[in-house]
């Protein structure tokens, strides 16, 4: 695994030990960074189930000012800081160690310009549970942009304020590429 663009091109990324997480494959990652490219620069950047961090780290090198890693496993965090040190992105990260639900209930601090949730596979519930929370939602900016990764034959549910703008299939995954609509007025 290796860092595709930007600051810390070619870097190699450590995945954690044990099959407990998945990292986005370079044609992911590549599909995925050419569509939000032209939000990056300045982005402020929430990577839920970061595993390794490899999104939000591709992020950082191409010109995100701050990312927020949240990951539950240990290995995974250990896996994440290391790379985080070698890329140099130590300074404008911030690592959590939570399970995803807990840290959206925690009020999270923003506004986060850009998120990625990409749990594991099997965990569809997760993702739907995490696009509908409203910790979530509250700690977005604006035309903020959510990218939810998932495998094409086990589409989660979206919230009916979440508007899909993009969808874009690779093989037997889906990435889609979600904005919330504004609250209404006095709601």
């Amino acid at each position: 695994m290796r860092v595709i663009a930007g600051e810390a091109k070619g870097r190699t990324l450590v995945a954690p030990r044990g099959g407990d997480t998945r990292s986005a494959t370079d044609r992911i990652r590549e599909t995925l960074f050419a569509i939000v490219e032209p939000t990056l620069p300045g982005a402020t950047v929430l990577d839920l189930f970061a595993g390794a961090g490899t999104l939000g780290i591709e992020a950082l090198s191409r010109g995100a000012t701050h990312a927020t890693f949240v990951e539950r496993g240990h290995d995974a965090v250990r896996a994440l800081e290391r790379n985080l040190k070698a890329t140099g992105f130590l300074a404008r990260s911030t690592v959590i160690t939570a399970d995803v639900a807990r840290y959206l209930s925690s009020r999270p601090a923003g506004p986060f310009t850009l998120a990625f949730a990409d749990p594991p596979f099997a965990d569809v519930i997760g993702l739907e549970t995490t696009l509908a929370h409203p910790g979530l939602r509250a700690a977005l900016a604006p035309e903020a942009l959510v990218v939810a990764r998932f495998l094409r034959k086990h589409p989660p549910a979206f919230p009916p304020d979440a508007v899909a703008v993009r969808v874009k299939e690779i093989g037997e995954e889906n990435i889609v590429f979600l904005r919330y609509a504004e609250p209404a007025a006095g709601g």
